[in-house]
């Protein structure tokens, strides 16, 4: 089932852009620099799950998305709603796709970045590339727009660590645009934000198994 990609804003769901809901879960449009879930300290409190349990404390997270990044989510609004997605993602069978500016002009068309990652304690919140000591880590890409001096690409994570998408993109000498921690000085100030956004999430019902696939566009041209 294809849901529309525009978001309903309800009072009834405060500062929550809503893709859909219903008794098992809602799928939300999270903004750029809100967190997925509180963080420590009260500075980090306010969260797209925080929101959620102001309308119903049943509500928890089953994936996240970094702060910085906009785009769809998923949370589980039962226990066994919750257990079922997080099987699914744990599984891979959730679909996920986003879209990136990245700095400089990729030269290919598509390909695949297998490069393993651990965190980095010593420059934390960082991730490294580590082929010894890191996790695996794969991430398919696909050029979809070259502009004057940017490119836009499709990313397909299959493996789900911290930082993946920005880490390989740095990887690969095109680091994402706006990215304070992995892009260089100037391509961290070319822009206000992370130019990172989940524009596709694809799951089956936690209940009735049918599969759900959410679609919200982001091209970066503002």
């Amino acid at each position: 089932m294809t849901e529309p990609a525009s978001s309903v804003f309800s009072a009834s769901w405060p500062g929550l852009a809503l893709l859909h809901a219903d008794a098992e879960c809602v799928v939300v449009s999270k903004p750029s620099g809100i967190h997925s879930v509180p963080g420590l300290g009260s500075d980090k409190h306010d969260s797209l799950l925080t929101r959620l349990q102001a309308v119903d404390p049943l509500f928890h997270a089953v994936h996240r998305l970094d702060r910085d990044t906009s785009g769809v989510m998923v949370f589980g609004r039962t226990k066994a709603a919750v257990r079922a997605l997080g099987m699914q993602f744990e599984a891979r069978t959730v679909h996920k796709r986003y879209v990136a500016l990245v700095a400089g002009l990729v030269a290919d068309d598509a390909g695949e970045i297998n490069l393993p990652m651990r965190y980095a304690p010593e420059i934390k919140p960082r991730q490294v590339v580590d082929a010894v000591n890191g996790k695996p880590a794969t991430t398919h890409w696909q050029v979809l727009e070259r502009r004057a001096d940017t490119t836009l690409l499709a990313l397909t994570p299959v493996t789900g660590r911290t930082h993946q998408l920005r880490v390989h993109c740095q990887a690969m000498g095109h680091a994402i645009v706006g990215d304070s921690l992995y892009a260089s000085e100037v391509w961290q100030c070319a822009r206000a934000r992370l130019c990172l956004h989940a524009s596709e999430l694809s799951f089956d019902h936690p209940s009735s198994g049918e599969r759900m696939r959410f679609v919200l566009p982001e091209s970066f041209t503002s």
